[in-house]
């Protein structure tokens, strides 16, 4: 029963020592599509961001944003013409994991702890 308990702390021990890729300062500039789906089709969207403007092309229509960065993996989102109420509001982006030329980030109104949403954006230059 022992050596059954050492080997399982050994295990826990041992992967908790793992930890994800996340080398976001090769995902802070570049061309970027992020897929999802909206109304039950598969929506694409392409972006191009430097250090503190991001153009979203979605649909046939672009979009630009100021970005301010608080540290390597996190940034602030701000529409700069928004058209509504709604796309006032700021959006928190934090990247999670990096992988060759992909990131998944975690999405969500600044100060709103609920309500995150994930995805994975591949960088394309």
């Amino acid at each position: 029963m022992r050596r059954l308990a050492f080997l399982l702390f050994i295990s826990v021990l041992l992967s908790s020592c793992y930890q994800q890729e996340r080398d976001c300062t090769d995902f802070q500039t570049g061309t970027f599509e992020f897929e999802t789906y909206l109304n039950g089709a598969l929506a694409k969207t392409t972006f191009v961001r430097n250090d503190s403007i991001e153009i979203d092309y979605f649909q046939g229509k672009s979009d630009t944003a100021s970005i301010r960065w608080i540290n390597d993996c996190e940034y602030v989102v701000k529409k700069l013409h928004p058209k509504n109420m709604a796309e006032e509001k700021a959006i928190h982006m934090k990247i999670l994991t990096t992988d060759k030329n992909t990131y998944t980030f975690e999405y969500g109104l600044v100060g709103v702890k609920k309500n995150k949403q994930r995805g994975t954006a591949k960088k394309i230059e």
